[in-house]
């Protein structure tokens, strides 16, 4: 059941063990300014891919506690939630753009359930949902993307953006796709990178680009360098500074309808052979972080705490 700090703007969905013992969160939690919501129970019927009991219990706990004067920051573990994202923002029912920062795109079309690989082409079903911008993967997702279900109709419509730290050129079929960030040339789908670019032009390209509509924020933290999070997923090479830089610049003629972050730590654990499966053959091996590793996200998650005011302000 929900604890502590009714109405805060912030929420720590605890789901895995993740959070709630950080110090930077605890005290929010202890001082009111965070709400704790018990969700340890929906855990295993809610990772990598939700059933619909839970998420519909999932939906209830948050109905208590939803703040409904100021822009919720939420808290919600690792990333093998991060398809909840999709729930947060059907909770809004206006106009808005989805800004995505995550080391994957999480954008494909099958199988149509609530995972998380592809909670974007969820969320681009909800109505009030103009756009998603994603910046920063540099996962292996860009190789071959067609053969792995990605939703290139929404880049050639304009729904979605996507924006890559790294993604290497990569054999296309059928018809070309020429939008920002990429297009085809021999054959080729080429991307844009950002981590060889100018990001600041490629802000303000951006920020003249997209409609002056309100903004979601959603962070997983694999798009951010080991020396910054640590997480049970691949990673990328961007820094919270970047992201904090985009969402600054992009926010200064936006309205901030709020923000979601997940990547923290967890080892996942599965009550069912379905979601072990998935989870063994999309995981990297990567060995269990030790205390002073962990302490990173206890950082990081401080830094988010302290900016997100300065981003509805």
């Amino acid at each position: 059941m929900p604890e502590s700090g009714a109405g805060a703007p912030c929420l720590v969905v605890d789901l895995d063990g993740s959070l709630a013992h950080q110090q930077a969160l605890g005290e929010w939690i202890a001082q009111g300014k965070a709400q704790r919501i018990e969700a340890g129970d929906l855990a295993a019927k809610l990772r990598i891919v939700a059933s619909r009991k839970a998420v519909a219990e999932l939906d209830a706990r948050l109905d208590a506690v939803w703040p409904r004067t100021e822009p919720p920051l939420i808290f919600y573990g690792s990333g093998d939630f991060h398809h909840l994202a999709a729930r947060f923002i059907a909770r809004v029912q206006e106009p808005m753009i989805v800004l995505h920062f995550d080391n994957h795109p999480d954008w494909v079309t099958f199988p149509k359930t609530l995972n998380c690989g592809g909670w974007v082409s969820r969320a681009l079903e909800h109505g009030p949902v103009t756009k998603v911008v994603t910046i920063g993967p540099a996962s292996d997702d860009f190789i071959q993307p067609q053969l792995k279900f990605a939703n290139l109709a929404a880049l050639r419509e304009g729904s979605l953006e996507m924006h890559p730290w790294r993604a290497a050129p990569s054999r296309l079929w059928g018809r070309p796709v020429d939008a920002p960030g990429c297009e085809t040339i021999g054959g080729r789908l080429v991307w844009r990178e950002l981590a060889t670019g100018d990001f600041d032009g490629f802000l303000d390209e951006l920020d003249g680009r997209l409609a002056p509509l309100p903004l979601w924020i959603t962070l997983d933290k694999d798009v951010l360098s080991p020396n910054e999070a640590t997480t049970n997923w691949d990673q990328g090479g961007m820094s919270l500074d970047l992201v904090f830089q985009a969402i600054r610049r992009l926010s200064r003629s936006r309205r901030l309808l709020g923000m979601d972050v997940c990547g923290d730590y967890s080892k996942p654990r599965y009550s069912d052979p379905f979601r072990y499966f998935l989870s063994v053959t999309d995981h990297p091996t990567l060995a269990e972080p030790d205390a002073a590793a962990l302490a990173i996200n206890d950082r990081t998650n401080r830094r988010i705490l302290d900016a997100f005011g300065g981003f509805v302000s």
